[in-house]
């Protein structure tokens, strides 16, 4: 069936300042970035001035990244400079590690679940009982307390990179001071890894920012 004419792309901002707003793709050429001339602004200082673009070709919407210093990601792929991608409905676009977008195809197949009250992400807490749950399965057996530690300090950062002093501080608080190994932490990542990934085996929500630190990804 032939999409109408009047019907746009939608961008829905899951993650980052603004998560929860829908914004309609206007025009053949729409900027994303930091700079008050986008058609898209974001405030957040890992984003550059002019960080991406989604224009209109013979077979779609294409992303663009435009030489951004943080880098863009669509679905956990690079996304390299003067390479653009074609957007498929459902695409998730990663800007800097701060912000992503998921691209639809038109409003009228946004679902109203996509609307700012309602947005869950997939992977919960129980915070009261110390549980963790992907969708409705939880993982079980129980994560270890220095896991659950690092899970919930990523969780509260929400896409935030969160640097290895955050990591000792929260994990390891008596230790702070006297130093916790680089090696400690990346085993106990690649612990909490593999504990998650025994019920969603298909996505890795411990991301590793190489000289930065760790952030969750999480979707809706």
């Amino acid at each position: 069936m032939a999409k109408a004419v009047n019907e746009r792309p939608i961008l829905t901002i899951e993650e980052g300042e603004h998560a929860g707003q829908r914004v309609v793709i206007q025009g053949e050429n729409f900027i994303i970035g930091r700079g008050e001339e986008c058609d898209l602004v974001l405030n957040e200082r890992q984003i550059s001035r002019q960080h991406v673009r989604i224009w209109r070709g013979e077979q779609g919407y294409f992303v663009e990244d435009l030489g951004s210093k943080n880098g863009t990601w669509v679905n956990q792929e690079p996304l390299k400079h003067n390479h653009p991608r074609l957007l498929v409905d459902g695409d998730r676009i990663q800007l800097a590690m701060t912000v992503r977008l998921a691209f639809t195809e038109s409003d009228a197949t946004v679902e109203l679940s996509l609307d700012a009250g309602r947005l869950q992400s997939r992977l919960t807490l129980d915070r009261d009982a110390r549980r963790v749950y992907i969708g409705q399965q939880e993982v079980v057996p129980p994560l270890s307390l220095p896991q659950y530690r690092l899970l919930e300090l990523l969780f509260d950062a929400k896409s935030r990179i969160c640097t290895r002093e955050e990591v000792i501080e929260a994990v390891w608080p008596e230790a702070v001071g006297e130093g916790v190994s680089e090696q400690a932490i990346d085993a106990l990542v690649r612990r909490l890894r593999d504990r998650l990934a025994e019920v969603d085996p298909h996505h890795q929500y411990v991301v590793t920012v190489r000289g930065h630190g760790f952030r969750l990804d999480n979707p809706s």
